[in-house]
């Protein structure tokens, strides 16, 4: 994401630069592909889920560490927070429109991981042995 040097601050801004340290896309991107933040997404893409059922889906994850990386992706723009005013609270989450744009792309990295494991897996051992 390379920025004409002499573009203009609102023209750096609305694109970022992922290289620069303040750029506000470094933050969006560790919320994105976190490993929380993946594996929400990715849960999503089937729709509109309860706390209760993400944290069931997106097994072994903490509720604060589940609440942090939903505040996080809400206020990112990628996760729509729904709460009814009834007694017990009822939240539903689901994602926006750039929620389910982020998703794919997360869910296409996830399955590429997943079809490489065992090569991965096998140099990561063969490292091992060598070393």
């Amino acid at each position: 994401m390379k920025t004409h040097p002499h573009a203009t601050l609102a023209e750096k801004l609305r694109r970022g630069d992922l290289f620069a340290p303040g750029c506000p896309s470094r933050e969006v991107m560790k919320h994105v592909t976190s490993s929380w933040g993946v594996l929400i997404l990715i849960a999503l893409r089937d729709g509109t889920l309860r706390f209760s059922e993400l944290r069931q889906r997106v097994n072994g994850v903490s509720e604060r560490m589940l609440s942090q990386t939903l505040k996080w992706l809400e206020g990112d723009g990628l996760v729509l927070r729904r709460a009814y005013p009834v007694v017990p609270p009822h939240t539903e989450y689901s994602l926006t429109p750039l929620g389910e744009e982020a998703a794919e792309r997360v869910a296409n990295l996830a399955e590429w991981i997943e079809e490489r494991l065992p090569a991965m897996l096998a140099t990561a051992e063969q490292d091992r042995i060598e070393a």
